[in-house]
């Protein structure tokens, strides 16, 4: 199975956005201002920057591919055209409980998002069509390499929601993780080499992962086949300086409470040493190592270093690598350099081990 082979390369989900499709570092509104091209060929302008993402992923010598996410404006928003979401008219998303004391944040970006609008819930929650299978549909097309589909985690998009209904965060997440099991299961069927949840607010919202993140995970990813993997972050490199949470490390082993194999881990640009791993208690790491807050290539000694670090805690049959997350802000040519990076240093280990 690929997912169980060593020291795999990939994505975490995101790749670099070109500058004519989109207002790279404007702040997104519900206004189409992100998309740069006429609405007429928009579709088209998004079909080319995915095969783009997917030839510069094949050309670094990733293994495992993704489409880059080149048709998302945002991640989470993407993913909320559901029944029950009301995304015409939208309320105020709430900051209440939200914990991003380990950003130190500009004063602009904690009021832009103090005033963040968001879609409102207005009914009960329900899966209709598939959203992202199209998707999926494309890259396979487009490559023969193995890949990998994103999709928001139950936690997260309830967390990112105006709840005007269920006026209960945890039954507003189980909902949201029925849902999100019904987009799973019309990925799975389609077939993919990994199905990943992104799940940021496990570490903004950790008050909601440790009471009931694990539940809403195991019904989100109940009776999928593929490799299931769960990625949480400290958020994009734009917000801010990261510093190491301590409360990371039980996140991580809120994941691995759950039924998910892999657990995707934002590593470097926090300054995460392997001490961090050994809270994956078992479970498969994919492990960023390319800061994306940094706009020159990683040095291959210190990514081998990392990787041989990494080794002494995880075993390299479970154990992948790839960027931390936020890719899509870099330059293209920063991008691609960073993931060449690290396929070879992937392909100078895996040597090193006689794994090639």
């Amino acid at each position: 199975m690929i997912a169980a082979s060593p020291l795999l390369t990939q994505l975490v989900g995101s790749y670099s956005m070109p500058g004519w499709l989109t207002n790279h570092h404007r702040v997104t509104t519900p206004t189409g201002t992100f998309w740069r091209p006429e609405s007429e060929v928009l579709e088209e302008a998004q079909d080319d920057a995915t095969r783009l993402a997917i030839f510069d992923q094949e050309r670094a010598g990733l293994d495992i591919v993704t489409d880059g996410e080149q048709r998302r404006e945002r991640f989470d928003t993407y993913f909320f055209g559901l029944d029950g979401i009301d995304t015409a008219t939208l309320g105020r998303w709430s900051m209440a409980g939200r914990d991003m004391s380990f950003l130190d944040l500009d004063p602009a970006v904690v009021e832009r998002l103090g005033n963040a609008r968001t879609p409102r819930v207005v009914g009960p929650v329900k899966w209709r069509v598939p959203i992202a299978l199209a998707d999926l549909r494309f890259l396979k097309r487009h490559t023969s390499h193995p890949v990998k589909m994103t999709v928001i985690g139950p936690l997260t998009m309830a967390a990112r929601l105006a709840d005007l209904h269920y006026a209960d965060e945890r039954a507003l997440g189980l909902a949201c993780a029925a849902a999100v099991n019904c987009e799973l299961h019309a990925l799975d069927q389609e077939g993919a080499a990994i199905l990943q949840l992104d799940e940021p607010d496990f570490h903004f919202r950790h008050d909601l992962a440790c009471a009931w993140g694990t539940e809403v995970l195991d019904i989100a990813l109940a009776g999928i086949r593929a490799p299931t993997a769960v990625h949480v972050c400290y958020g994009y490199a734009t917000l801010g300086e990261k510093r190491a949470d301590a409360r990371y490390g039980e996140v991580i082993e809120a994941i691995a409470a759950s039924s998910a194999q892999w657990i995707s881990i934002e590593y470097e640009q926090p300054g995460h040493g392997p001490e961090l791993l050994a809270h994956a208690h078992g479970k498969s790491v994919i492990l960023g190592l390319l800061n994306c807050g940094a706009e020159v290539s990683e040095d291959p000694a210190h990514l081998r270093r990392r990787i041989g670090e990494a080794l002494e805690v995880i075993p390299a049959h479970r154990l992948h690598l790839a960027p931390d997350c936020g890719m899509w802000f870099l330059p293209r040519a920063v991008a691609f350099a960073k993931l060449r990076a690290l396929t070879r240093a992937a392909r100078s280990v895996r040597a090193t081990l006689g794994l090639n």
